[in-house]
């Protein structure tokens, strides 16, 4: 959607964007506070959880949960909220009409909420069905484990589950107050904003009932280290296999060099045509197989991962490694980095065409570095990337030797040791 960006910062210390999309019929709102589990200790690592169920709910205008949800969805706006290791978000949507009024409403709820005894032992209930229905994931149970052998701040649901009943609502009071300040503050909204919009909307987040404190939280400094063995996760109720193969930089990824490793990236897995994926579904050995980039703090990741029958994953792996080690030959051909090129820029211009959808293109980069991306020049970045920057980037990711393989199945531990001496290739290239 054409739009236009602004960056706001306010007296009480806290910063945002305005994105005006002049054709736009809905309002969206994102409001961040670098809130997430990183700050509490282990044993009360449910409490930035806890607190994000209970916060939007009883508050000092409307002092039970679900008459203030029935007051915020009456004309069908919507909210929700998300706690990661970093962040807790809420976000909003609603109609145009009733922008105003909806902005409010959040505000209120952010900046006075009651915490009711009554409705955090509701909020603990579910968030105990949600662990629990997380826990029957088996992707995400590996990467969770996997990304803890590596070193990260994370627990396995299994693990939350087991600390829940150490947070009182206590604690989640002390931590809301910890870290819901101002200047800990950070904001997207996304919709028709003309000047006088602009103006309420400042002085609607200038003027909200929170403590200014003393700035944004820095952010942890994860180094991720090499495994000395795989991961592997007994699960003897499943026939096929669940795996990720997880590479590590000790260091971010300049834009250019993402921009290459993502283009790489859509070549091996990102379509069924693609050279890992694509290989695979031609012998029939994988239904769906993905790959990602990652970064963190101060590291950067490539990770692969699938679900496959046993008999199958060998013959798989070696197609993973043969395409990979054609990269670092640096023999791709420009056929395929142009077709790739074009699947970026096809992918690039669907991105955008809701307000949400641009608002969180935005958001998410904001909300960890306070970088704002240009979204009209990604075109430009697409095209700048050569051969040889996806062949450096791609060999540096690998250079470094930091890596891990995890797998969840019923395999056992021999046939994944063989299965990570037949990787190692990779990593001496």
């Amino acid at each position: 959607m054409k739009h236009t960006v602004s960056e706001v910062s306010l007296a009480n210390g806290s910063k945002g964007l305005f994105i005006h999309i002049p054709d736009a019929t809905v309002v969206s709102f994102q409001i961040n506070f670098r809130a997430g589990e990183y700050l509490v200790e282990r044993d009360k690592w449910e409490t930035p959880h806890l607190m994000e169920h209970v916060l939007l709910g009883a508050n000092e205008m409307i002092p039970k949960a679900r008459n203030f949800q029935a007051e915020f969805e009456k004309n069908g706006a919507y909210s929700n909220a998300s706690t990661g290791t970093y962040d807790i978000t809420y976000e909003a949507e609603c109609a145009d009409f009733e922008w105003d009024r909806i902005a409010s409403l959040l505000m209120i709820a952010i900046s006075k909420p009651l915490f009711l005894e009554e409705e955090f032992q509701a909020e603990f209930g579910n968030v105990v069905e949600e662990l629990n229905a997380r826990s029957n994931n088996h992707f995400r149970e590996l990467s969770l484990t996997l990304r803890n052998s590596f070193g990260f701040k994370v627990l396995t649901d299994h693990e939350r589950l087991a600390l829940i009943n150490n947070v009182i609502i206590s604690d989640i009071v002390t931590h809301y107050k910890k870290t819901h300040m101002t200047s800990n503050m950070r904001f997207v909204i996304a919709g028709k904003l003309p000047l006088e919009r602009k103006k309420v909307l400042k002085q609607l987040l200038q003027s909200i009932e929170l403590p200014k404190g003393d700035g944004r939280f820095e952010l942890p400094n994860e180094k991720p280290r090499r495994l000395n063995a795989p991961v592997y996760i007994e699960n003897k109720t499943i026939d096929n296999i669940y795996f990720y193969v997880d590479t590590f930089m000790n260091r971010r990824m300049s834009d250019d060099e993402n921009d290459s490793l993502n283009l790489i990236n859509n070549m091996m897995c990102e379509t069924l045509h693609s050279k890992i994926l694509g290989a695979a579904r031609e012998k029939g050995l994988v239904y769906h197989m993905s790959s990602g980039i990652g970064q963190t703090y101060k590291s950067s990741n490539w990770w692969f991962g699938a679900q496959v029958l046993p008999k199958n994953s060998t013959e798989l792996f070696n197609i993973m490694i043969k395409e990979l080690m054609q990269v670092f030959e640096d023999k791709i051909s420009e056929k395929d980095i142009k077709a790739a090129k074009q699947y970026a820029l096809g992918r690039y211009q669907r991105s955008g065409q809701t307000v949400s959808g641009t608002a969180y293109g935005y958001a998410n980069r904001y909300f960890f570095e306070e970088i704002i991306d240009d979204y009209y020049k990604i075109p430009e970045r697409i095209e700048a990337v050569t051969r040889n920057r996806i062949v450096d980037i791609s060999k540096a990711l690998f250079a470094e030797n930091v890596w891990g393989l995890g797998v969840l199945g019923n395999c056992g531990s021999q046939f994944v040791d063989d299965h990570q001496t037949q990787l190692l290739p990779l990593w001496q290239s």
